[in-house]
């Protein structure tokens, strides 16, 4: 295979899949939220390596806000 036509298809991958990224975090977010979770949650386990865990801790969402004057209307992700 040419090393030029095996550029051109590892930049169409590399762009659809961002693009597939992007339409799965505006269009579900509550769905992508777990999926960070469940892929975050073995990383950060005791006994990981250090990179591990902050890996982990990067791929994690961010916790929600919440407390007394929240409403649950769940529009502040």
């Amino acid at each position: 295979m040419d090393a030029g036509l095996l550029a051109q298809y590892l930049i169409i991958a590399l762009v659809t899949i961002l693009s597939v990224v992007i339409v799965a975090r505006s269009q579900f977010p509550a769905a992508t939220r777990k999926l960070r979770i469940a892929i975050a949650l073995p990383l950060l386990r005791d006994g990981m390596p250090g990179w591990v865990k902050a890996l982990g801790r990067r791929l994690a969402p961010a916790p929600r806000g919440g407390g007394a004057a929240c409403g649950g209307c769940s529009s502040c992700d």
